[in-house]
């Protein structure tokens, strides 16, 4: 590969093969030894005895990634490296020490923020393979960041051209000039969490799906409600809402005669290849770190209690706990939307068939105590929160705040749970719902307020109405 860069849509992108590396040790047979390492590789290596020259060197020069020595006189590595990364953020940094110090590893990592320590001696081998790891992830970086600059360019170009376009809007166009007004507002909200991430890509798997099929709002909601009812721990919550979000992800490269048939009524191939949808769903997922727990449930939530479903026939409590409760609101959406029998079922059939299998299919004591979740709260599993007001556009006002996340009608995530709407928020959704058509009106969930002087009570403030 040439020296000449790659470009994305214009956005220059240099190949990692030109890196630039800088070694930093005070023993000079440290830093042979470190060259000769890295001698098979097409980096190019500069090399500095102490903390002070390094500096000199990246003042005029450019580099990609430092390894520094911990312990050298006048300037430590741990001082070099949160020098660094205070001048030069984006240069990967890499603590070489002989010494098995915890504080100081974790001094390096929270004031340096070192991307790895190597331990002295270090295996060749090792040391080419972790550098290789660092300089993707600064590339992949670089990218990332590269890409979302030219989204913003992008996004901006888009509004502009939806501003003239306004009476002759088509209805797809129109949702697509909410999205993108309100992508700087969603990607904010994104940095909340992997759990809100998920939320917003399940919202563009279920746009695959017909608008009457699409299972994963519901039963996000429902795997939230059931946490909460069995005070489910924290990172299981999150790993399972995450499931909850994605297990339909397997099922992207179906064709729309699959997607749309029962399961009870599928031919022998097509059988096979919905069997197979979990185990996709997870290889999908599994090169994501953050997202391999929420891989696994997806994998087992076919699984069945007596060790019947799919992939691996697990029995019991083999199964993952999260993946048995996945099931469990699975099944029960599914079941309801036409998408297990041939025919929708009544919601009250529905907590039927899950009492009918609650020994064959799914655990038996997770059944019950969803099934009594089902019975004591309301119907309508988003007002399954007794302190949330649902209301129409007319009765929105400057200070609420979302207690759901909103969604157009054919799936499409505009805002995120916790917002607090602002006038011209308000102002926006109004035009947003004026331009769409009579039948497709947004419904919002807020928080009631909290006691005070301006509402001394538990009744509902002047001009907050609850619509039906």
């Amino acid at each position: 590969m040439s020296k000449a860069q790659h470009e994305i849509n214009g956005v220059a992108m240099k190949p990692r093969r030109n890196a630039k590396l800088l070694l930093v040790d005070d023993e000079k047979n440290i830093l042979h030894s470190l060259q000769r390492a890295l001698r098979p590789e097409p980096w190019d290596v500069t090399t500095a005895n102490s903390g002070e020259s390094a500096l000199a060197v990246m003042a005029v020069e450019k580099f990609d990634l430092v390894i520094s020595d911990a312990r050298m006189p006048c300037m430590d590595g741990l001082t070099l490296l949160s020098e660094i990364r205070r001048r030069y953020p984006w240069c990967i940094r890499i603590l070489l020490t002989g010494y098995v110090d915890i504080d100081s590893t974790i001094k390096a990592i929270n004031e340096g923020q070192v991307y790895r320590y190597i331990h002295k001696p270090w295996d060749d081998n090792e040391l080419r393979l972790i550098i290789r790891q660092a300089l993707a992830f600064q590339h992949s970086e670089r990218r990332r960041l590269a890409l979302e600059k030219l989204t913003r360019k992008q996004n901006s170009q888009l509004q502009q051209l939806n501003a003239g376009l306004q009476d002759t809007v088509s209805e797809r166009t129109a949702e697509l000039r909410q999205v993108v007004d309100m992508l700087d507002l969603a990607y904010k909200q994104l940095r909340h969490g992997y759990v809100t991430a998920t939320e917003v890509f399940s919202s563009l798997i279920s746009r695959r799906l017909p608008i009457n099929r699409q299972p994963n709002s519901k039963v996000i909601v429902l795997v939230k409600a059931y946490a909460d009812f069995i005070a489910l721990d924290e990172d299981q919550r999150q790993n399972l809402v995450m499931a909850a979000a994605l297990y339909n992800l397997g099922k992207l490269s179906w064709n729309d005669e699959l997607l749309e048939a029962p399961t009870d009524v599928l031919s022998k191939s097509q059988k096979l290849e919905y069997l197979n949808y979990p185990i996709v769903g997870e290889q999908l997922l599994m090169a994501l770190e953050p997202l391999k727990e929420t891989a696994y449930i997806i994998r087992h939530h076919q699984e069945r209690w007596v060790g019947s479903g799919s992939p691996d026939r697990l029995k019991g409590y083999e199964i993952p706990l999260e993946s048995r409760i996945l099931k469990l609101a699975v099944d029960f959406v599914e079941y309801q939307m036409g998408l297990i029998l041939e025919r929708k079922v009544t919601r009250e059939n529905a907590i039927k068939l899950l009492k009918r299998h609650r020994e064959l299919r799914y655990d038996p004591n997770l059944t019950d105590s969803f099934i009594k979740m089902l019975l004591e709260l309301a119907p309508d599993a988003e007002q399954l929160d007794p302190s949330i007001l649902v209301l129409c556009i007319a009765n929105l006002r400057p200070g609420m705040v979302l207690a759901r996340n909103l969604y157009t009608v054919s799936g499409v995530l505009l805002l995120t749970k916790g917002m607090e709407l602002t006038p011209r928020l308000i102002k926006k959704l109004a035009a947003f719902e004026s331009s769409a058509p009579s039948d497709q009106r947004y419904t919002f969930y807020v928080r009631k307020p909290e006691k005070g002087p301006d509402n001394p009570g538990d009744q509902t403030p002047a001009g907050w109405l609850i619509t039906s």
